[in-house]
């Protein structure tokens, strides 16, 4: 049993996390403005209420628990749901003061959670990647303040592992478009529509380029990703995803409609292919995603889409 300390407990995916570690037996500290909500799979979970942007006072929680792992999910999450310098400056030192924490209290795992949008998918002014599927080794290309938050992140994890060696393991990860369990029974996802929706009209997945991941998923990733940090090379970033699109088509179909000059680019995504990969997390750490929009979907109203997927 360890202690895992994780901010952002109370959020979209922090739930999932949060529970998903309790459930295995750690003891569980949950930074968060907001409380936990009630619910029986986060009983015993330990609640901390902390300004992430107060560096004393995430100093002083991070020595009162030494946690032996720190997981950082808080951010402001969606883009432009706030002033654009607001969102960086928050991300940014959200980041920063938690690194800086953590590391000087001695934790041994530390990681960030950063995003897709870091390539920089859905620019006005148009953008093509070099290829499909998109990895780790696609070039990032920021273009607003919320994706440029993520890669700065991802810089202060590599700078910390600069400075600090061997003596902390860092980690990085780009979770696409989650799901939270409830949003399979047809609570509206962040957009504000519903999963059964964003399938049956592909304009509302497209922006997404079609990504997806369920939040117990990533929880199960990063359970993994703890246990084999000490074993892997420091500071890596992982996409984390589904194994397949979120979408009932084929994106080599959907894709030039919605991206356009992707045509000869998504040719090689057939079937139910997403537009990430996830072949490192899957190589590296042998993590593989258990659950689908095809398994987990179950809206009433979505006898039609189960059908069309099956064709």
């Amino acid at each position: 049993m360890t202690t895992v300390l994780i901010t952002g407990g109370s959020g979209r995916l922090g739930r999932s996390v949060v529970a998903g570690f309790a459930a295995a037996g750690h003891t569980v500290i949950s930074l968060d403005r907001d409380s936990l909500p009630a619910d029986p799979a986060l009983a015993g979970v330990t609640q901390e209420s902390v300004d992430l942007l107060d560096a004393e006072a995430v100093n002083k929680v991070m020595a009162r628990h030494l946690p032996d792992a720190v997981i950082h999910l808080a951010a402001i999450a969606v883009p432009f749901s706030a002033p654009e310098d607001v969102i960086l400056k928050t991300n940014t030192m959200l980041a920063y003061n938690v690194f800086q924490a953590a590391t000087s209290n001695g934790v041994r795992r530390v990681v960030t959670a950063s995003s897709p949008t870091v390539l920089g998918y859905g620019n006005p002014s148009g953008w093509l990647p070099d290829s499909f599927p998109l990895d780790e080794k696609t070039t990032p290309k920021p273009w607003n303040a919320y994706a440029l938050s993520k890669l700065v992140a991802e810089q202060v994890m590599r700078m910390f592992a600069a400075a600090s060696g061997e003596a902390t393991r860092y980690a990085a990860f780009r979770p696409c478009y989650v799901i939270s369990p409830e949003e399979w029974e047809g609570a509206p996802t962040q957009q504000g529509h519903t999963l059964a929706e964003r399938l049956a009209d592909p304009a509302l997945s497209a922006p997404a380029l079609f990504n997806y991941v369920d939040a117990r998923d990533v929880a199960d990733f990063l359970a993994v990703l703890l246990e084999k940090m000490d074993s892997i090379e420091n500071a890596q970033v992982f996409f984390v995803g589904a194994a397949d699109a979120l979408a009932i088509e084929p994106l080599d179909k959907l894709m030039p409609d919605f991206l356009p000059g992707s045509e000869a680019l998504a040719a090689g995504l057939t079937g139910t292919s997403p537009a990430f990969s996830i072949a490192k997390a899957q190589e590296i750490l042998g993590w593989t995603p258990q659950r689908s929009w095809r398994t987990e979907l179950t809206d009433t109203n979505t006898a039609g889409l189960r059908s069309a997927a099956a064709l």
